[in-house]
């Protein structure tokens, strides 16, 4: 069980033992791993306009209807793949979003063709480096900013779908690109270290 009486950013739910598991575990510490940075897009576009809890919940399914996260595997989904998986009990059934998975796993093995790696390409939006912000208060925390707007233009340009500037400030702020942890949260010092390496 988590423990309810560290200080955390003031979105977490300190009664949902899954949602303190991702904040205290992953949100913002800095990956470098394309299979990492596809399942985040693929759950990322899920949660368009649904709250993240929904999604993590039913993360284990979404790993097991997308080949765990492989892009190569799941940029070969037929269409009859597709529409077996909007009967899937265990994602979010939005033909829209399971196709746009599909659609995304093909233009994310583009951009690994072209940089060696999604996370190369990826990481230059922020000049390799994590930001490192200082908010008090979650009202402080963007919507999107200045690289989270041109990185969403840059996805769309290759073909991605889903990836609205919001969507893709939630992408930076999952895999470390910029730490958004409130400074009073224990895992501001802890990821902002892990972004000095």
């Amino acid at each position: 069980m988590p423990d309810v009486q560290r200080k955390r950013c003031s979105w977490v739910n300190v009664d949902d033992p899954l949602m303190c598991e991702y904040h205290d575990r992953e949100w913002g510490v800095p990956t470098h791993d394309d299979r990492r940075h596809f399942e985040f897009l693929v759950l990322e576009a899920a949660q368009a306009g649904l709250s993240w809890s929904i999604v993590l919940r039913k993360r284990e399914g979404y790993r097991r209807a997308f080949s765990e996260f492989d892009p190569q595997k799941v940029a070969r989904y037929s269409e009859a793949r597709i529409d077996k998986l909007t009967a899937d009990p265990g994602i979010i059934r939005n033909r829209m979003k399971i196709a746009a998975a599909v659609k995304n796993a093909r233009a994310f093995l583009a951009v690994q063709k072209e940089f060696g790696s999604f996370d190369a390409y990826c990481w230059q939006f922020v000049n390799g480096r994590p930001q490192q912000n200082r908010r008090r208060a979650l009202r402080e925390i963007p919507a999107t900013t200045t690289e989270s707007d041109a990185f969403s233009l840059d996805l769309k340009r290759r073909g991605f779908s889903f990836v609205g500037s919001t969507v893709v400030y939630a992408h930076m702020q999952a895999v470390g690109m910029v730490n958004d942890h409130l400074i009073e949260c224990f895992r501001y010092r802890d990821v902002k270290r892990l972004g000095t390496h």
